[in-house]
């Protein structure tokens, strides 16, 4: 099974043809394409091509499925004794999309 490590938004994702995966706002149409060309690593059965930092010619093609807003996170922060708290929430914006290809 071919399988590729990629880099978005600084975070590293380890995506598989036909895998959906949450990337951080891209802010595109849904069923329009997105090429990822910051490849860290792609594995094909045994064979390995590591990147330094990225491998050259490789790219994965993505589709969007839609834009969406994650759950809220409530971060609570409460100093004892001194009547002190904080409470924030968090919602984060999201594109999901699907793997489409990956060109080694």
């Amino acid at each position: 099974m071919m399988y590729a490590i990629i880099r978005n938004g600084g975070k590293q994702y380890k995506v598989k043809q036909g895998d959906i995966i949450l990337l951080d706002c891209l802010n595109l149409e849904p069923k329009s394409k997105v090429e990822v060309k910051e490849i860290l690593a792609i594995c094909d059965g045994d064979n390995v091509k590591l990147g330094a930092p990225y491998v050259s010619g490789a790219k994965v093609e993505l589709e969007v499925i839609n834009e969406g807003r994650g759950k809220k996170v409530i971060t609570f922060k409460k100093r004892r004794r001194k009547d002190s708290k904080t409470k924030r929430g968090f919602r984060r914006d999201f594109t999901r999309v699907r793997v489409v290809t990956i060109a080694a």
